[in-house]
């Protein structure tokens, strides 16, 4: 057991099996590395043609919705505004309709007046011509309202 030469041997031997035992290993692992690097490749080449134009379509994108969103709100703005005016005109047509109502029961209530008082001096007036009529009978001439003396015969 005092020999080199046979530990030497062995040794060179036990590490020539070491050596193959981790190439039958590495070689497939190593193979496997490779092409899960040329996919990498592949992958990064897409991405590098296919990022740039859908990052400036996202971008494109954002800017349209803060366009569109602008546009909303200035649409709303709008509505708010009309909505306002509309507002604005029924309370003056409510305000007018009020004052029509009011002109229009004043008027009615002027021409009553004025019927009820054209009926009384149109009743007055029979009255005070039947009366002078009576009194002129007994008189004579009598003045009438049209403005003519007349002779009782």
């Amino acid at each position: 057991m005092n020999e080199p030469l046979f530990w030497l041997g062995l040794s060179i031997l036990l590490v020539a099996i070491s050596l193959t035992a981790v190439l039958t290993v590495a070689i497939p692992a190593l193979q496997d590395l490779s092409r899960a690097a040329r996919s990498a490749e592949k992958l990064f080449d897409t991405l590098s043609r296919e990022l740039p134009p859908t990052l400036e379509s996202i971008r494109l994108t954002g800017l349209e919705i803060t366009e569109l969103s602008d546009d909303v709100s200035e649409g709303v703005k709008s509505a708010t505004k009309v909505a306002k005016q509309v507002d604005h005109s029924l309370n003056n047509a409510r305000r007018q309709a009020q004052n029509i109502s009011t002109n229009t029961r004043s008027l009615i209530v002027g021409i009553k007046a004025a019927w009820q008082t054209f009926k009384r001096s149109q009743s007055s007036n029979k009255a005070s011509e039947i009366r002078l009529s009576s009194f002129h009978s007994v008189k004579g001439p009598s003045y009438h309202p049209d403005g003519e003396t007349r002779s009782e015969s």
